[in-house]
């Protein structure tokens, strides 16, 4: 494992278990070197992780839900100033149409599956009435009737899905062009990255083996967008994928980044520091301070 996570999830991120205290404290315990909290739309755990650091170098980060050429997008945010109000302006907005969302989102599943769902549970169950796919893929696959469901099957013990199940029950039902996915009005990635250059900070695209399946002309338009480097190393990326995406950052002089997407029990076979890149931790950490080194951002 790399002693590198530059893509990690808290409790504050709808879909995360630990706090930003407990993941340090891991991370310390696997004597980690660099790592950075990166919650969906909140900042609101980067003061506890820089306050747990101790010998860890701490980041202040964030992924940001973002709009480009008609798709959705994540765009990381680093060694920004956590203090910037823009950010909680975009989380309250976020927050606000998710809880709005959530009872339609039930609808939906149901109306497409014809699978049950008590609403009064999952509402209860939730995170400021943030109901996540995740959720409802929780509350339903732990029901006792569930195996009579064929279509649930797969995400069962012993099932094709069962490694990850309520995240792949969340791509299958909840993400954009599935059946009961309801549509949130993102940032676009350029105004994204703006909130993030005027904190100070440097915008990274996430994971873009998920998010762009090869389209190379969508790339090469967010590239002029002015963000700064790409997660080339991801959880998510097959070392074909990575040695592509690194091929690209290279050829744009962008900054090489490195991140698990680590959320804890939804994601358990995803652990700190597994984002599989084929560079050392030396190497990662020469392109991070060489671009740091040139900038207002600093660690903390």
């Amino acid at each position: 494992m790399s002693r590198i996570d530059l893509h990690i999830h808290s409790s504050i991120s709808d879909d995360g278990e630990l706090s930003a205290g407990e993941i340090a404290a891991q991370c310390r315990a696997q004597n980690m070197s660099l790592i950075a909290v990166t919650d969906h739309n909140s900042v609101r755990a980067v003061p506890e992780a820089l306050a747990a650091a101790d010998e860890l170098q701490v980041l202040s980060g964030v992924e940001l839900d973002c709009t480009y050429g008609g798709r959705n997008f994540h765009l990381l945010g680093y060694g920004f100033d956590p203090a910037c109000r823009e950010f909680e302006i975009v989380e309250q907005d976020i927050l606000r149409q998710e809880k709005a969302a959530a009872e339609e989102k039930i609808r939906l599943f149901q109306k497409a599956t014809g699978i049950p769902v008590d609403t009064a549970k999952v509402l209860a169950a939730s995170k400021n009435g943030v109901v996540t796919g995740e959720l409802i893929a929780e509350h339903i696959l732990s029901q006792r009737d569930a195996k009579q469901y064929e279509l649930l099957r797969p995400y069962l013990p012993g099932g094709s899905k069962n490694d990850m199940p309520n995240v792949r029950f969340y791509w299958d039902f909840f993400s954009k062009g599935k059946p009961a996915y309801v549509p949130i009005r993102y940032l676009t990635l350029p105004d994204a990255a703006a909130i993030i250059h005027n904190a100070g900070g440097i915008a990274v695209l996430a994971h873009p083996g998920q998010n762009l399946a090869g389209d190379n002309t969508l790339l090469y338009a967010i590239i002029s967008e002015r963000i700064d480097g790409i997660e080339v190393f991801s959880s998510y990326h097959s070392k074909a994928a990575s040695e592509y995406y690194l091929g690209i950052a290279q050829q744009h002089r962008l900054l090489v980044t490195c991140g698990s997407d680590f959320h804890g029990r939804q994601k358990p076979n995803i652990r700190l520091g597994g984002h599989g890149a084929s560079w050392t931790d030396d190497q990662l950490m020469a392109g991070i301070n060489a671009l740091l080194s040139c900038s207002r951002i600093h660690y903390y």
